[in-house]
């Protein structure tokens, strides 16, 4: 009995938590948008994310360590996830893990294919011009700077938010995971969430 209300008060925490992210008067995370993917095939949010829960992080393939450990880490998570709600169950929601560059002019679909290729084979790259990742950078409220005056073959970094987007089948904001978040300590927040629609839709 009381691991039932345990567990009732963290669904309820969790909901709440997932309300307020659609709060009246808050600025909405997310969007729909048209990018490019990995494979260099048009990629419409409308279409791709509808009906899954995904995960999305925005970096950049040139990242010396931040991307490189934060996608090591999503791969951890997407794995940890699937044991809790196996994929390849119907019943079970789709998770769909998402990388937005932020750093269009050298993450071409080719580069990011071979880059993502390091960390989990279902991870979905997205790249197009800088106008369009601008734009949903915008929509996710995700900052990005890149340095002025860079000329064509010169390195460098691009400053940007670090969070993981956790976002619900019908597009809407749910949390955002930041890098405090240890892998295990994510997955077992995204399964909450999902478990929690899984039960809302049977009802």
């Amino acid at each position: 009995m009381v691991f039932y209300f345990r567990s009732e008060k963290e669904r309820m925490e969790r909901q709440r938590i997932a309300e307020a992210s659609k709060g009246v008067g808050k600025p909405k995370v997310g969007g729909v948008f048209e990018l490019v993917d990995q494979d260099g095939r048009v990629w419409k949010s409308e279409e791709e994310m509808k009906g899954k829960f995904s995960l999305v992080y925005f970096g950049f393939s040139h990242c010396p360590d931040i991307c490189p450990e934060e996608l090591d880490k999503m791969a951890q998570m997407l794995d940890l996830v699937s044991v809790v709600l196996p994929p390849s169950s119907s019943s079970n929601p789709t998770l769909l893990p998402v990388f937005i560059t932020c750093d269009p002019a050298r993450d071409t679909p080719s580069v990011l294919k071979t880059y993502l290729q390091e960390f989990h084979p279902r991870l979905v790259g997205l790249t197009g011009t800088w106008e369009q990742v601008k734009a949903v950078c915008k929509m996710y409220r995700v900052y990005f700077s890149t340095p002025q005056g860079v000329k064509p073959g010169m390195d460098y970094l691009v400053d940007h938010s670090i969070y993981f987007y956790l976002m619900d089948p019908e597009g809407d904001f749910v949390e955002a995971i930041g890098r405090t978040h240890s892998a295990e300590k994510a997955a077992k927040i995204i399964s909450e969430h999902m478990s929690d629609w899984k039960a809302k839709a049977k009802r």
